[in-house]
């Protein structure tokens, strides 16, 4: 099968990469419109967030927060131990029992919430910390893949690499279009996530999310398989 030439060699991880910074982009619209303006995914926006509360002028629980920011720090040391140091390059093993893992806590926080309905405070904290725990672990679990272009959780530096190496900057666009996905992506995901709070709830959401970031994790499997 001949490669797009649009997309680099390993463009099915890239695919599931994109896939997944689409199921950010509708986790954090779930956990900022559905648990009180945090995000989860996004670490800028929190570390923001808790600045201007620490001066008087938050606009967002500094509780919550702080919360996901420890969450997601949390989720990466131990996706990273779990994961290795050393890890093979492709999706290990262990990074894929962390996926997974993650899938199944975000479908046990999805049914939950649709059971109880509405998130009282000491139950929406929880559902903030275990959301950033498993988006912080997920950073971790694709790591060994090496595509810095599509980060998964974050599309600030791929925005500016793409506007840097493009033509109007003097580059030769290099990889303009993984990059410009990546964006597209999250941009897309947000959109799911935000709909589905508006209309079906913050745990219809969080499944939405939930789907998207478990069809990421079977393209990447499959990937890593087709790269053997």
């Amino acid at each position: 099968m001949a490669r797009s030439p649009l997309l680099p060699v390993g463009h099915h991880f890239v695919t599931g990469l994109l896939l997944l910074t689409a199921s950010t982009g509708c986790i954090d619209a779930v956990s900022y419109l559905a648990l009180d303006k945090v995000f989860t995914g996004n670490m800028t926006g929190n570390v923001l967030f808790i600045g201007f509360s620490l001066v008087g002028s938050g606009v967002a629980p500094l509780l919550n927060n702080v919360i996901a920011l420890l969450g997601f720090v949390f989720g990466s040391i131990i996706g990273g131990r779990i994961v290795g140091q050393s890890a093979p390059k492709g999706l290990p093993r262990s990074s894929r029992g962390v996926l997974i893992g993650g899938a199944v806590v975000m479908v046990g926080l999805a049914s939950y919430w649709l059971v109880v309905r509405d998130l009282g405070h000491p139950a929406l904290l929880i559902v903030t910390a275990l959301l950033a725990i498993v988006m912080g672990a997920q950073v971790s679990a694709v790591k060994p893949i090496g595509n810095s272009d599509v980060t998964t959780i974050v599309v600030t530096n791929t925005l500016a690499n793409l506007a840097r190496d493009s033509r109007l900057a003097g580059g030769i666009g290099k990889n303009w279009f993984p990059r410009l996905a990546a964006v597209i992506a999250m941009g897309i995901g947000a959109a799911i996530g935000a709909l589905c709070v508006a209309w079906l709830g913050g745990a219809v959401a969080l499944l939405a999310g939930t789907v998207i970031f478990t069809a990421g994790m079977i393209t990447l499997v499959t990937a890593d398989r087709r790269s053997v």
